[in-house]
């Protein structure tokens, strides 16, 4: 049985790492895809953990080579998405969640029409402006473009499957497990293990007879 591919995004500062972070802390037996970027770490910030740093010459070789499922420039920096990395993890029966922007999965998803997308919807404008300020990691002129980059952001969310409105980090965190967990009961993901069980009844009814 191959995994999920489960995509999450959300304008900056939208929270999606938080919440992500705290679903895998749960235990429900999720891959993370870490992502390729070119900008510098920020504090606390882990190479091979939080993203893989690498500068724009090694960026532009691994997308001439067709190393990424997606990329994008985003504020002056690149970011892109392993493919070879997703589909290991899911050929190995791993659920994936790739942690991207806003256009990163849309492109994702008409590669994939039957991923499962996310997005996390900031409670108000206020709220996403005041998380951003708060971090303190942008310079005042990144910090002014991701706001008027939001006002389009948060409109697409329309072309997602699912929507999470943070508005309160637990209850979040809650549903977006809800999600991820409810996903695998689909018939259409089970096929394997519903036709051995089906199975299972033929032949004893054959047995039977």
């Amino acid at each position: 049985m191959t995994g999920n591919l489960i995509i999450i995004t959300s304008p900056s500062g939208g929270g999606k790492g938080t919440l992500i972070t705290e679903v895998m802390k749960r235990g429900v037996g999720i891959g993370y895809s870490i992502s390729y970027t070119t900008r510098p770490t920020r504090l606390g910030e882990v190479d091979g953990k939080d993203y893989t740093f690498i500068s724009v010459k090694e960026f532009e070789k691994k997308i001439a080579e067709g190393e990424f499922l997606e990329y994008a420039q985003v504020h002056d920096n690149y970011y892109g998405t392993s493919r070879s990395r997703v589909e290991a993890l899911i050929g190995e029966g791993v659920d994936v969640i790739l942690e991207i922007d806003v256009q990163g999965a849309a492109d994702v998803l008409k590669m994939i029409p039957d991923a499962v997308s996310i997005f996390i919807l900031p409670p108000s404008y206020h709220d996403l402006a005041q998380r951003l300020k708060s971090r303190k990691t942008e310079d005042p002129e990144q910090l002014d473009l991701r706001l008027r980059n939001s006002f389009d952001e948060v409109k697409r969310c329309v072309e997602f499957e699912y929507v999470v409105i943070n508005d309160n980090i637990a209850d979040a965190v809650r549903r977006l497990e809800s999600i991820i967990l409810g996903e695998r009961q689909r018939r259409t993901r089970q096929t394997g293990a519903i036709k051995d069980i089906l199975d299972s009844f033929d032949a004893s009814r054959d047995a039977a007879s």
